[in-house]
């Protein structure tokens, strides 16, 4: 019996020692392309701990190449610190490529940024701040719109009805980081063009300046936005105060803001403003207006507003305002007083509006139930009372549709005796 020589055998187990250590590093390479192993026969292949001998030192070549090839196997394992290996080879096509993030437990893939959902800054310039402090995106251009379908039967106009368009609104918004323009039209109103501004804002958006045409930061109401407000028009006293007597309203100007939101996020807003006309259509000096509002709670917000006309010529016509909103379990109520002078003499106005919110279901929709209630007093050469109650409920739809229902008593500045109106109105809008 031939007996093989101790150098030989060295050899032999060198070899196969290689081979094992070679095979183990190709199990990645083929494993992509290796069919699925059957359940019986992945039943008998199951691995089971090496038992490695404590001869194996002593059989180790003096030339050290057991070694490296131990070295490779260890390195070709992955440690406890690296952790399994997750995502198919198909995810992992090359060993130095990133791990997608499924095959990372506990990670989850980042949405796309689709921006905000906010009313437009000229509608309601309060909304920018909370653009602003949701971190909205650095680059976008939008088309927004919406429309007001109006029905109506007036005391007054011994309950004629009134069927029409109320509002039309189509626009465009451009946002950078540090600069935002929009410009947007009513084509149901006789003045077509609403907002055309451009704001620029610091880095911290602390600092912004306006220049265009834009609302003037008068009466809380008339800050609110159409769609957000939940009667059909914004009242008695803002109608009395904006319309008739042009104190505040959209108006070409320009104006500063700061905003500290670490000081119970105080904002200030100041500007001129184009002046209104005389009675022979000669235009006026510029108007000033200004606004303060702080928040001390997140459910409580408290301002103050004026609005001065000809500040450069002298003040004729001047108000102001001080206005709270509360903001708890789907409750909204707000409250605003105001007093000035206007042509007519000095006057005193109160406003109050509450409503509620709830959800109905899961898919978006919620019914609203609204009350409010206005007094106007003017003084002076002509004594004159105004009041109003209003009642409602509006149904919404996912922030983009709405029915509302209401009903108005009211003694409008003018009217010999209160007067009923009833309305309904549809709107949609989309951005």
């Amino acid at each position: 019996m031939h007996v093989p020589a101790l150098g030989t055998g060295v050899a032999q187990g060198s070899r196969r020692r290689g081979l094992l250590v070679a095979v183990l590093l190709g199990l990645p390479a083929v494993a992509s392309a290796a069919p699925e192993p059957d359940e019986d026969a992945a039943a008998e292949g199951v691995d089971r701990p090496l038992e490695v001998s404590g001869d194996d030192d002593a059989k180790k070549p003096a030339d050290g190449t057991g070694d490296a090839l131990e070295g490779a196997v260890a390195q070709a394992m992955p440690t406890g610190s690296q952790g399994p290996v997750m995502g198919s080879p198909e995810q992992v096509s090359e060993p130095g490529a990133p791990v997608p993030d499924a095959a990372v437990p506990g990670k989850k893939k980042k949405k796309k940024d689709t921006g905000p959902k906010a009313d437009t800054l000229g509608e309601a310039p309060d909304e920018a701040d909370k653009v602003d402090d949701k971190g909205g995106p650095q680059q976008r251009i939008r088309v927004f719109g919406r429309v007001f379908a109006r029905a109506a039967a007036d005391e007054r106009q011994k309950y004629e009805r009134d069927l029409g368009i109320e509002s039309a609104r189509v626009g465009v918004a451009a946002s950078l980081s540090n600069l935002e323009a929009e410009v947007s039209a009513d084509l149901a109103s006789k003045t077509i063009l609403k907002d055309a501004f451009v704001r620029l804002a610091d880095d911290g958006k602390r600092m912004r300046l306006y220049a265009g045409r834009f609302k003037s930061p008068f009466l809380q109401r008339s800050q609110e936005s159409a769609w957000r407000l939940p009667i059909q028009e914004r009242g008695l006293v803002e109608d009395y105060l904006t319309e008739t007597n042009a104190l505040g309203g959209r108006r070409l100007g320009v104006m500063g803001e700061m905003r500290l939101k670490e000081a119970w996020g105080l904002k200030f807003s100041a500007g001129l403003f184009e002046g209104g006309e005389d009675a022979t259509g000669k235009r006026l000096s510029e108007d000033g207006s200004a606004r303060l509002s702080i928040r001390p709670f997140k459910f409580l917000t408290l301002g103050t507003s004026t609005y001065l006309t000809q500040v450069i010529d002298g003040t004729k016509q001047y108000a102001t305002a001080a206005d709270a909103e509360l903001n708890l379990w789907g409750l909204s109520l707000t409250g605003e007083a105001a007093m000035g002078r206007l042509a007519l003499g000095p006057f005193q106005s109160q406003s109050v509006l509450a409503y509620w919110t709830v959800p109905v279901g899961h898919n978006g929709w919620a019914v609203q139930p609204v009350v409010g209630a206005e007094a106007l007093q003017l003084q002076g050469g002509i004594q004159a009372q105004g009041h109003s109650v209003t009642g409602g409920l509006n149904v919404l739809l996912a922030d983009s549709f709405k029915a509302q229902v209401q009903a108005e008593r009211a003694l409008r500045p003018g009217d010999v005796a209160p007067a009923l109106e009833l309305s309904v109105q549809l709107a949609t809008r989309f951005r």
